[in-house]
C-alpha cells in the first residue's frame, strides 16, 4: 500500500477541488460548468440545505441551513457543486439542484442593528410605505443602480441598494 504524505494529500486535494474553483474565482468571469458569470447571487431551493466541506457527498457535513429563499453568493463550480458564501462569509460547497437563480436579499443593519429601514415608494422616494428590521428576507424585484424594489410578506417598497446583501453595488435588473 501506498502512503501519501500530508503535503501530497493536500496537494491532490486542491489539484482535484480547489483549482477549478480558484480559476474561476480568478477569472471572475463565467463558471466552468454553466457558463454563467462567477461570483453571482442565486438563493436557496429547499428549507433544508446541507453544506458541505468539500464538493462531494463524501464530505462532511459542516452546516445545515434551514431557510428557503436565503440569498447566497455562488463564488465557484466544480461539476454539479457550488461552493457559496452566505451574509456571514461562511463558504461551503452545496449541491446545484439546491440552489435557484431566484433573486433575494437580506436586510442589514447599518450602525445600530436594531434599527429599522425604511423602504419607499418609489426609488428615491420622499414617502415612507414600510419599515423592515435587519435580516428580514425577500424577493429583489429591480434595481436602478443605487435603489431596489423589494417585496415579502407584507411589504413592497424601494430600499438603498447598499442596505440589501444579495445584490451587488451598482448593479442593475430589471
Amino acid at each position: 500500500m501506498r502512503r501519501l504524505s500530508v503535503s501530497a494529500v493536500a496537494a491532490a486535494f486542491l489539484a482535484a477541488f480547489a483549482a477549478p474553483a480558484v480559476a474561476a474565482e480568478v477569472t471572475g468571469s463565467l463558471g466552468s460548468q454553466t457558463r454563467l458569470p462567477v461570483p453571482r447571487f442565486v438563493s436557496l431551493k429547499s428549507e433544508r440545505v446541507n453544506a458541505r466541506m468539500g464538493p462531494t457527498r463524501e464530505h462532511q457535513v459542516i452546516w445545515i441551513y434551514q431557510r428557503s429563499g436565503l440569498p447566497v453568493e455562488v463564488t465557484a463550480e466544480f461539476d454539479n457543486w457550488r461552493r457559496i458564501r452566505d451574509h456571514e462569509g461562511t463558504e461551503t460547497w452545496v449541491f446545484h439542484s439546491m440552489l435557484s437563480g431566484r433573486r433575494t436579499a437580506m436586510v442589514m443593519a447599518r450602525g445600530n442593528p436594531g434599527d429599522l429601514v425604511p423602504l419607499m415608494n418609489r426609488a428615491g422616494g420622499e414617502r415612507i410605505v414600510a419599515r423592515v428590521e435587519p435580516r428580514v428576507q425577500g424577493a429583489v424585484r429591480s434595481c436602478t443602480g443605487t435603489w431596489c424594489r423589494f417585496t415579502g410578506d407584507g411589504f413592497d417598497g424601494w430600499v438603498e441598494q447598499n442596505r440589501l446583501w444579495g445584490v451587488y453595488p451598482n448593479e442593475r435588473m430589471d
